[in-house]
């Protein structure tokens, strides 16, 4: 595990706190780990656990439950960061969602980590200011934060690091919502 830090899951002014963002997907879940310290954001990793698509959606999701898992052995968060589900028109789509956001809490919980959710509304919000950003504009807030350069990029993993972002400016001094 990384070094000693106060409190393991919500960045204050002298400890670092490594945060895994999760945007749970069925073909791809993004994942973003970021470094907080105080009001300082640091991009560690961003990326995707991609799952085959000629699979069952049994292998699916055991591929991504392995993706993080590993992820989390690597990387030695100190809290993970999922997005919540959704109101889906498509009552389908959001149950194979929970799914793997439920894969995605298991690992977690394997790992004796918290987890955190946060609806996509509060994730937009506190990453741009606005709950109904598109997803260009969470990508370059995004950039932005991290401080990296160009105008970002919209997909999962820009998701996922949005969801670590909301965590990191979302949490108070007992990591949870504040």
């Amino acid at each position: 595990m990384p070094g000693a830090r106060a409190d393991e899951t919500s960045p204050g002014r002298s400890q670092t706190v490594i945060i895994l963002g999760v945007d749970p997907g069925s073909r791809r879940t993004g994942f973003g780990v970021i470094e907080a310290r105080g009001d300082v954001r640091r991009l560690i990793e961003q990326g995707t656990v991609t799952a085959p698509a000629r699979g069952s959606f049994e292998e699916r999701l055991h591929q991504i439950y392995r993706g993080i898992r590993d992820l989390i052995e690597r990387i030695h968060p100190d809290v993970i960061a999922v997005e919540d589900i959704f109101h889906a028109v498509n009552a389908r789509s959001a149950l194979l969602l929970g799914h793997v956001r439920g894969v995605v809490l298991l690992a977690g919980a394997e790992a004796g980590l918290p987890v955190r959710a946060y609806s996509p509304a509060t994730v937009k919000l506190e990453v741009t200011g606005s709950g109904r950003a598109e997803k260009e504009q969470v990508a370059y807030m995004v950039a932005r934060h991290l401080g990296l350069a160009g105008r970002g990029q919209a997909g999962d993993a820009a998701d996922a690091l949005a969801v670590a972002l909301c965590h990191a400016r979302h949490c108070r001094g007992d990591g949870g919502p504040s």
